[in-house]
C-alpha cells in the first residue's frame, strides 16, 4: 500500500488503484497524480477491500484479473457493503458481455487493455464529473428527499421507504436514474439521455439496460408493477416519471 500523505487530502480528490502489474499501476498512478489526484495503490483484492474497510476515496480504478480476490467480486463486495465509491474496471477482457458482466457488477465504466492515457483520464473525468452532478443534485433538504405516491427516497443515503411501509435500499445507478427523472417530471426522458448522464454513452452495448433499471425501480415503488402510474413507457423513445402518478 502506498504511503499517506501527514495531510489526507478530501476524500473525493483521492483515487485508488487496484492493479497487480506494478508497471502499467506506476503508469496510471503517475498519470492520475499530474491531473491533480491523491493516489493510493493496493496489489489485490484483499488489500483493496482492507483499505477502503479504514479509508474513502472518490474513484476505484479496479483491474477485474487479480490475484485471489478478483475485481468483480470486490466490487460486488462494496456494493453489498453499501459503498457507493465509483468504479472504473480495467481489464484485458474487451467483449460486450464481460463489459455487461462488470458494470452489472456494479461498477461505472469499463476500459479495455492495452488503453491511451488520454482514453483513460477521460473517463475518470466523466465518472467524477458525474458523481459531483449528483451530489450536488442531491446536497440540501429541498433536493435531498423524494416524495412521490406514498413512497419516500433519500438520495443521500441510497435509503427509501415503499408504499407500503417496506424499507429499499438502492444501488448508486437505480438512485442515480431516479435522480434524473425526478429533475424533469411529466417530461419525456430518453434511453440516450439516460445513459449519458448516468454511465456515459458508449459504457453499454444497448440501451435495454436503462429498461432493465426502469423494471426494478417498479418493482420497488409501484403498487402494481406490471401497471404503472409513476414510471411510464413512452414506446420507442424512453419514459415520463409522474410523481402524482397516471390518472
Amino acid at each position: 500500500m502506498s504511503a499517506t500523505a501527514d495531510t489526507p487530502p478530501p476524500a473525493t480528490a483521492r483515487v485508488l488503484v487496484v492493479e497487480d502489474d506494478a508497471h502499467l499501476a506506476a503508469g496510471v498512478m503517475e498519470n492520475l497524480r499530474a491531473e491533480g489526484y491523491a493516489v493510493e495503490s493496493a496489489g489485490d483484492g484483499e488489500a483493496a477491500l482492507a483499505w477502503l474497510r479504514e479509508h474513502s476515496c472518490g474513484l476505484i480504478v479496479l483491474d477485474v484479473m487479480l490475484p485471489g480476490i478478483d475485481g468483480l467480486a470486490v466490487c460486488r463486495t462494496l456494493r453489498e457493503q453499501g459503498n457507493t465509491t465509483p468504479v472504473l474496471f480495467l481489464t484485458a477482457r474487451g467483449d460486450p458481455s464481460d463489459r455487461v458482466r462488470g458494470l452489472e457488477a456494479g461498477g461505472d465504466d469499463y476500459l479495455a487493455k492495452p488503453f491511451h492515457l488520454a482514453e483513460f483520464l477521460a473517463r475518470v473525468r466523466a465518472i467524477v464529473r458525474r458523481w459531483e452532478w449528483y451530489r450536488g443534485a442531491s446536497a440540501t433538504p429541498a433536493t435531498a428527499v423524494l416524495r412521490f405516491g406514498g413512497n419516500e427516497m433519500d438520495f443521500r443515503t441510497f435509503r427509501a421507504r415503499a408504499w407500503n411501509g417496506e424499507g429499499q435500499e438502492l444501488t448508486e445507478k437505480e438512485a442515480m436514474i431516479l435522480k434524473v427523472l425526478s429533475e424533469h417530471p411529466g417530461e419525456i426522458v430518453s434511453r440516450e439521455d439516460l445513459l449519458e448522464r448516468v454511465w456515459g454513452y458508449d459504457v453499454f452495448p444497448s440501451t435495454r439496460t436503462v429498461d432493465n433499471f426502469i423494471l426494478r425501480l417498479r418493482k420497488r415503488f409501484e403498487r402494481d408493477p406490471a401497471n404503472p402510474r409513476h414510471f411510464l413507457t413512452v414506446w420507442g423513445v424512453g419514459y415520463r416519471f409522474l410523481p402524482g402518478g397516471e390518472p
